[in-house]
């Protein structure tokens, strides 16, 4: 029996298709998923322009799609999951040796970078009509949430980020946190300051857009929004969360980190770019006399995917439903990935 999937030949550009593959394999897992929705983001769209990905080995091909939600086919008995349940799938597998971090469910922060990634590394990704995921890695999604629970694995990210933010920043002493800058109104940015008004900061998000459903979506939330740059910026921010990968924005965005203060990068950019008039030595005395905390932060770990199903359970649905932009059905899957005035968010919807 076959299935539709979405897949690459990695760092291949213009090789993604749709084609008919084979079911998943019980290897994959023992729970068997009809596939709901599979989020896309600049992941997917990088890995279609051939600018990195890897396939399973032995296999010429990667099915794409790491932001699941499906609903359970079949589940043994002693899962934890039975037909008809919704789960989110976890994106990133331990490295077999294990490391230190991997060996302690903590693969997030793998060391020795051998970890697989479902539908980015090593690992086919959910992008499929059916997809096969282990119990341990397998996520149950709150059924209020409908399909607006494929948001879960964009939310686990900056939920990472904020938990880290909450450690680094109390570990050196004092830290209760008041004012927070997000940059970028991005699905990633967004889900970032609805986690940090949740945390009952009075946030703020800087992103270039003047219109459009962005502001609205900033402000809907509770969080300020600013149109333009850092110069229309004088106040100092206790957290600092980058969610545009764009690399000199994030160096210019420790420039606005209050004494004591953290900021934490999510973003990553293949762009090349440089910061001319960014002032090194200004940098760095920056950080060291004001005590400040810079972090990056990407994946999640299992903990995270459960605390950010708690934390979209907790905003109000029109909200999230207002965050998805736009839903394409499989079949316009070269739609969904290709960037339109006024997206925020694009998910690829299957069949009932």
């Amino acid at each position: 029996m076959t299935v539709r999937a979405l897949s690459v030949r990695p760092l291949e550009a213009g090789s993604a298709e749709l084609g008919e593959v084979p079911e998943p394999s019980s290897e994959e897992g023992s729970i068997l998923c009809d596939t709901v929705a599979v989020g896309v983001d600049g992941t997917d769209e990088e890995i279609v322009k051939g600018s990195y990905g890897e396939a399973p080995p032995g296999r010429a091909r990667l099915i794409l799609g790491h932001e699941s939600l499906g609903r359970v086919r079949e589940a043994p008995p002693d899962s934890g999951f039975a037909p008809g349940d919704l789960l989110v799938g976890v994106v990133r597998r331990p490295d077999p040796v294990p490391c230190e971090n991997c060996a302690r469910g903590q693969w997030d922060l793998c060391r020795n970078g051998r970890y697989t990634e479902r539908g980015i590394k090593g690992r086919d990704g959910f992008l499929a009509e059916r997809f096969r995921i282990e119990p341990e890695f397998a996520v149950r999604a709150d059924p209020a949430l409908g399909r607006l629970a494929v948001l879960t694995e964009p939310a686990s990210v900056v939920a990472k980020a904020w938990e880290h933010v909450d450690r680094l920043g109390s570990a050196r002493g004092y830290f209760e946190p008041l004012k927070a800058l997000v940059l970028g109104a991005g699905p990633l940015g967004l889900l970032g300051a609805m986690l940090g008004l949740q945390r009952g900061l009075d946030v703020h998000v800087l992103d270039l857009v003047e219109t459009g459903p962005k502001p609205d979506l900033a402000g809907k939330l509770g969080a300020t929004y600013h149109a333009g740059t850092f110069d229309d910026l004088d106040v100092a921010f206790d957290v600092v969360l980058e969610c545009t990968g764009v690399g000199p924005l994030a160096l210019h965005a420790i420039e606005h980190v209050a004494p004591g203060g953290v900021a934490c990068l999510t973003g990553i950019s293949r762009a090349g770019r440089t910061a001319p008039a960014l002032d090194a030595d200004a940098l760095n005395e920056r950080i060291v006399l004001g005590n400040l905390v810079v972090f990056g932060s990407v994946n999640a770990a299992l903990r995270h995917y459960e605390q950010a199903q708690s934390a979209l359970a907790a905003v109000d649905r029109s909200w999230l439903e207002s965050l998805v932009t736009r839903w394409e059905p499989l079949d316009r899957w070269a739609d969904a990935l290709e960037r339109r005035d006024g997206d925020v968010k694009t998910v690829i919807e299957f069949a009932a």
